[in-house]
């Protein structure tokens, strides 16, 4: 199987839930019709984002999930899938809730739309509702999540390392880490360094005199600037 394959196709299911989600989100769930009684709108429709609040959150949340996914190490790999599961559930839990409790769910777009509170009081205002087909285009956009979050899990090892433009280790011309390079010297190098400074430790100057310069001779000397006389005449 290839691990490159594998991986961008894990990362469009998860794009792609996470896609839906924030789509659904902005789209009408819910259509609230309203007793003849009330003085008001009788139809009132409910955006996803008023009947699931969170969604539109828990879906960011995915997308901002993706890209790191992209540049992630095998270990924030998985710690990335687990939150990606927490979403997906998150995302399924808003979704059913809104679906199993919709006028619950739109008391708010009801409330201004009529002014009426409570929540006895707003169930006696609705003659019914009509569900749309997005929150379940939510449903199946949290279970997207949740099975490309799975899939992170289990292929994640077969997945390629990040482009190298993001590590911070890097390699030296001959394989080598970073860390051997700059901590292993050369030896060969070594060697002649330590070569040259013994010669030069022991080579005399041109008269085969010591190049370390008499103590005594360079205090005569010193005191003949200090009277102003030229101790090179």
């Amino acid at each position: 199987m290839n691990g490159r394959r594998v991986k961008y196709s894990t990362m469009l299911l998860l794009l792609v839930g996470s896609g839906l989600a924030l789509l659904a989100a902005t789209q009408p769930w819910f259509t609230i019709r309203l007793t003849d009684t009330a003085e008001h709108s009788s139809t009132i429709s409910v955006a996803g984002s008023v009947a699931a609040p969170a969604l539109t959150a828990l879906s960011l949340a995915g997308l901002a999930l993706t890209a790191a996914l992209a540049i992630a190490g095998p270990v924030f790999r998985i710690v990335l899938a687990l939150l990606g599961l927490l979403l997906g559930v998150s995302v399924l839990i808003s979704a059913i809730s809104a679906v199993s409790d919709a006028v619950g769910a739109s008391s708010s777009a009801i409330t201004t739309a009529t002014g009426v509170a409570g929540d006895s009081s707003i169930r006696r205002l609705v003659h019914s509702t009509a569900i749309e087909l997005w929150p379940w285009v939510a449903v199946v956009a949290g279970a997207l999540i949740i099975l490309s979050s799975v899939a992170v899990v289990v292929f994640s090892r077969l997945w390629p390392g990040p482009s190298r433009k993001y590590q911070t280790r890097f390699a030296g011309e001959d394989g080598r880490s970073a860390e051997e390079v700059f901590s292993t010297p050369d030896a060969d190098a070594s060697d002649d360094a330590d070569a040259v400074a013994a010669e030069a430790a022991e080579a005399p100057d041109a008269r085969g005199e010591p190049t370390a310069l008499d103590r005594d001779t360079a205090i005569d000397s010193w005191d003949d600037l200090t009277r102003g006389d030229d101790p090179t005449r």
